[in-house]
């Protein structure tokens, strides 16, 4: 799986840099650096990785700013670091569209492990065409487009894919933790409340009229993908 694959770690501490790159080297990786936000930003658009594992605290750019910037133009899988333990930052980098969040100090091998999961399932994620098209509503997952009436409507990653998963399973009502689950993919510990965050931007987007579908709230239980 890892073969000429390249993991790009941000980290002004160079030697979890060089601890990192050790481990990933061994499992044959490739590996670029950067130690502050700014370098990071410049070296990704240069040397597209496969996937970013990013700190959050980082001098000229912090990691909330690469991970916008980041997630401008791509969808590949970032892993944030943070000495920070709460919630409050997981829930931002899952909302920034990051795909899993380590608190340091941690274990290398399971930052390695880690990796490899996101990548395995980013693959498959990518493997096949997937879209679903309702009437003036199409959601390309494989190519992370959204159209309404035609015109493309720019979205972060997970709000596609929560998108993308609901409108996959029609008038099916899902609970905010499976969502986390479905969705996120991955031990979340935090505040579900993301959810309902994704859910507001997504209405605010899908302002469709004469149609025969809508994104409901089932309240007390969840969400839905209603269509009549």
């Amino acid at each position: 799986m890892n073969k000429n694959q390249t993991v790009m770690v941000v980290d002004d501490d160079v030697n979890i840099c060089e601890i990192i790159g050790l481990y990933l080297k061994k499992e044959g990786f490739d590996v670029v650096y950067a130690n502050n936000g700014l370098k990071g930003i410049e070296i990704f658009k240069k040397s597209t990785p496969n996937i970013v594992v990013l700190d959050i605290m980082l001098p000229g750019a912090d990691g909330w700013d690469v991970l916008r910037e980041i997630r401008k133009t791509s969808s590949i899988p970032v892993i944030m670091l943070s000495a920070k333990g709460e919630t409050f930052d997981k829930v931002l980098g899952l909302e920034l569209g990051a795909d899993d969040y380590m608190v340091k100090p941690f274990e290398s091998k399971e930052l390695v492990a880690r990796i490899k999961a996101v990548l395995r399932r980013y693959e498959h994620k990518s493997s096949d065409t997937e879209e679903v098209v309702y009437p003036g509503l199409s959601i390309n997952k494989s190519d992370y487009v959204v159209k309404i009436n035609g015109e493309i409507v720019e979205m972060p990653p997970k709000e596609l894919e929560l998108l993308y998963f609901l409108a996959s399973n029609p008038n099916k009502v899902y609970t905010r933790e499976q969502l986390l689950e479905k969705v996120w993919d991955f031990d979340y510990f935090g505040d579900s409340r993301t959810v309902d965050v994704h859910v507001k931007r997504l209405r605010e987007k899908l302002d469709v009229e004469n149609v025969n579908w809508q994104l409901k709230t089932v309240w007390g239980v969840g969400y839905k993908f209603e269509v009549v």
